[in-house]
Protein backbone atom coordinates (compact mmCIF):
# COMPACT_ATOMS: atom_id res chain seq x y z
CA UNK A 1 0.00 0.00 0.00
CA UNK A 2 1.24 3.47 -0.84
CA UNK A 3 1.93 5.47 2.33
CA UNK A 4 3.13 8.83 1.01
CA UNK A 5 0.74 11.00 -1.00
CA UNK A 6 1.10 14.48 -2.50
CA UNK A 7 -1.89 16.45 -3.70
CA UNK A 8 -3.96 19.59 -3.62
CA UNK A 9 -6.48 20.27 -0.90
CA UNK A 10 -10.09 21.28 -0.87
CA UNK A 11 -10.88 22.79 2.51
CA UNK A 12 -14.19 22.22 4.25
CA UNK A 13 -15.44 23.40 7.64
CA UNK A 14 -16.70 21.79 10.83
CA UNK A 15 -19.62 19.38 11.21
CA UNK A 16 -19.84 18.28 7.57
CA UNK A 17 -22.55 15.64 7.85
CA UNK A 18 -23.26 12.65 5.66
CA UNK A 19 -26.24 14.38 4.05
CA UNK A 20 -23.95 17.19 2.92
CA UNK A 21 -21.41 14.64 1.70
CA UNK A 22 -24.03 12.60 -0.15
CA UNK A 23 -27.57 14.04 -0.19
CA UNK A 24 -30.37 11.60 0.57
CA UNK A 25 -32.20 12.39 -2.67
CA UNK A 26 -29.59 10.29 -4.51
CA UNK A 27 -29.77 7.18 -2.33
CA UNK A 28 -31.45 5.17 -5.09
CA UNK A 29 -28.32 5.40 -7.26
CA UNK A 30 -26.18 2.26 -7.34
CA UNK A 31 -23.41 3.09 -9.83
CA UNK A 32 -20.38 4.20 -7.77
CA UNK A 33 -19.22 6.60 -10.50
CA UNK A 34 -22.62 8.31 -10.55
CA UNK A 35 -22.59 8.44 -6.75
CA UNK A 36 -19.23 10.23 -6.94
CA UNK A 37 -20.72 12.88 -9.24
CA UNK A 38 -22.97 14.03 -6.38
CA UNK A 39 -20.32 14.11 -3.65
CA UNK A 40 -20.48 17.15 -1.37
CA UNK A 41 -23.43 18.68 -3.23
CA UNK A 42 -24.74 19.73 0.17
CA UNK A 43 -21.67 21.95 0.57
CA UNK A 44 -21.08 23.12 -3.00
CA UNK A 45 -23.06 21.91 -6.02
CA UNK A 46 -19.99 22.17 -8.27
CA UNK A 47 -17.40 20.65 -5.94
CA UNK A 48 -17.42 17.13 -7.43
CA UNK A 49 -17.38 18.50 -10.97
CA UNK A 50 -14.30 20.62 -10.22
CA UNK A 51 -12.50 18.15 -7.95
CA UNK A 52 -9.30 16.73 -9.40
CA UNK A 53 -8.62 13.00 -9.21
CA UNK A 54 -6.07 12.29 -6.48
CA UNK A 55 -6.63 15.43 -4.44
CA UNK A 56 -7.47 15.54 -0.72
CA UNK A 57 -10.29 16.80 1.44
CA UNK A 58 -9.29 18.70 4.58
CA UNK A 59 -11.92 19.51 7.21
CA UNK A 60 -12.44 20.69 10.75
CA UNK A 61 -14.04 18.66 13.51
CA UNK A 62 -16.77 16.02 13.42
CA UNK A 63 -16.46 15.20 9.71
CA UNK A 64 -19.05 12.62 8.65
CA UNK A 65 -21.51 13.24 11.48
CA UNK A 66 -25.19 12.44 10.96
CA UNK A 67 -26.57 9.22 9.55
CA UNK A 68 -24.42 6.15 9.10
CA UNK A 69 -24.91 5.88 5.35
CA UNK A 70 -22.06 4.12 3.57
CA UNK A 71 -22.79 6.22 0.50
CA UNK A 72 -20.76 9.09 1.99
CA UNK A 73 -17.32 7.41 1.84
CA UNK A 74 -18.29 5.71 -1.44
CA UNK A 75 -19.04 9.15 -2.90
CA UNK A 76 -15.72 10.56 -1.65
CA UNK A 77 -13.74 7.68 -3.13
CA UNK A 78 -15.56 7.88 -6.46
CA UNK A 79 -15.21 11.65 -6.65
CA UNK A 80 -11.48 10.89 -6.75
CA UNK A 81 -10.27 11.86 -3.27
CA UNK A 82 -7.26 9.82 -2.13
CA UNK A 83 -7.81 10.57 1.55
CA UNK A 84 -9.51 12.86 4.03
CA UNK A 85 -7.75 14.77 6.80
CA UNK A 86 -9.77 16.34 9.62
CA UNK A 87 -9.58 17.47 13.23
CA UNK A 88 -11.93 14.59 14.07
CA UNK A 89 -14.34 12.15 12.43
CA UNK A 90 -17.72 10.84 13.49
CA UNK A 91 -17.19 7.30 14.79
CA UNK A 92 -19.48 5.44 12.37
CA UNK A 93 -18.23 7.43 9.36
CA UNK A 94 -14.65 6.61 10.38
CA UNK A 95 -15.35 2.86 10.48
CA UNK A 96 -17.31 2.97 7.21
CA UNK A 97 -14.50 4.90 5.49
CA UNK A 98 -11.74 2.57 6.68
CA UNK A 99 -13.84 -0.51 5.85
CA UNK A 100 -14.30 0.81 2.30
CA UNK A 101 -10.57 1.52 1.90
CA UNK A 102 -10.66 5.31 2.37
CA UNK A 103 -7.72 6.57 4.47
CA UNK A 104 -8.98 9.00 7.13
CA UNK A 105 -6.27 10.93 8.98
CA UNK A 106 -6.77 12.92 12.16
CA UNK A 107 -4.64 16.04 11.83
CA UNK A 108 -5.76 18.69 14.28
CA UNK A 109 -5.54 22.26 13.06
CA UNK A 110 -4.54 21.46 9.47
CA UNK A 111 -7.74 22.93 8.03
CA UNK A 112 -6.82 26.32 9.52
CA UNK A 113 -3.30 26.20 8.01
CA UNK A 114 -4.23 25.51 4.37
CA UNK A 115 -6.49 26.99 1.72
CA UNK A 116 -8.11 25.53 -1.38
CA UNK A 117 -5.49 24.55 -3.94
CA UNK A 118 -2.54 24.31 -1.53
CA UNK A 119 -0.26 21.31 -2.03
CA UNK A 120 0.55 18.99 0.86
CA UNK A 121 2.42 15.73 1.30
CA UNK A 122 0.96 13.18 3.70
CA UNK A 123 3.11 10.39 5.15
CA UNK A 124 0.82 7.82 6.76
CA UNK A 125 3.69 5.82 8.29
CA UNK A 126 5.34 8.83 9.89
CA UNK A 127 2.06 10.53 10.78
CA UNK A 128 3.06 13.82 9.19
CA UNK A 129 1.76 16.41 6.76
CA UNK A 130 4.12 18.76 4.98
CA UNK A 131 2.70 22.06 3.72
CA UNK A 132 4.58 22.43 0.45
CA UNK A 133 4.26 26.23 0.24
CA UNK A 134 6.01 26.83 3.58
CA UNK A 135 7.81 23.58 4.35
CA UNK A 136 5.95 23.38 7.67
CA UNK A 137 5.56 19.82 8.94
CA UNK A 138 2.59 18.98 11.15
CA UNK A 139 2.20 15.86 13.26
CA UNK A 140 -0.95 13.82 12.76
CA UNK A 141 -2.26 10.62 14.24
CA UNK A 142 -0.83 7.51 12.62
CA UNK A 143 -3.20 4.93 11.22
CA UNK A 144 -2.29 1.72 13.02
CA UNK A 145 -3.54 -1.70 14.07
CA UNK A 146 -6.66 -3.17 12.48
CA UNK A 147 -7.45 0.04 10.58
CA UNK A 148 -4.06 -0.09 8.85
CA UNK A 149 -4.49 -3.80 8.09
CA UNK A 150 -7.87 -3.11 6.48
CA UNK A 151 -6.51 -0.20 4.42
CA UNK A 152 -3.49 -2.22 3.28
CA UNK A 153 -5.88 -4.85 1.91
CA UNK A 154 -7.96 -2.24 0.10
CA UNK A 155 -10.93 -2.48 2.47
CA UNK A 156 -12.69 -4.96 4.73
CA UNK A 157 -14.12 -7.10 1.90
CA UNK A 158 -10.76 -7.59 0.15
CA UNK A 159 -9.20 -8.39 3.54
CA UNK A 160 -11.75 -11.12 4.22
CA UNK A 161 -11.37 -12.48 0.69
CA UNK A 162 -7.59 -12.74 1.30
CA UNK A 163 -8.15 -14.49 4.63
CA UNK A 164 -10.71 -16.89 3.17
CA UNK A 165 -8.37 -17.70 0.29
CA UNK A 166 -5.48 -18.36 2.67
CA UNK A 167 -7.57 -20.53 4.98
CA UNK A 168 -8.80 -22.72 2.10
CA UNK A 169 -5.27 -23.56 0.96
Amino acid sequence: MQTVFTGRVTVLGNNIDTDQIYPGRYLELVDPVEIGHHCLEGVDGDLAKNFRQGDFLVAGSNFGCGSSREHAPIAILNMGALLVLADSFARIFYRNGINLGLPLVICKGLWKQVKDGDWITVDLEQGTVRLEATGTVMTCEKIQGPALTILQAGGIKPLFRQRMSQSSQ
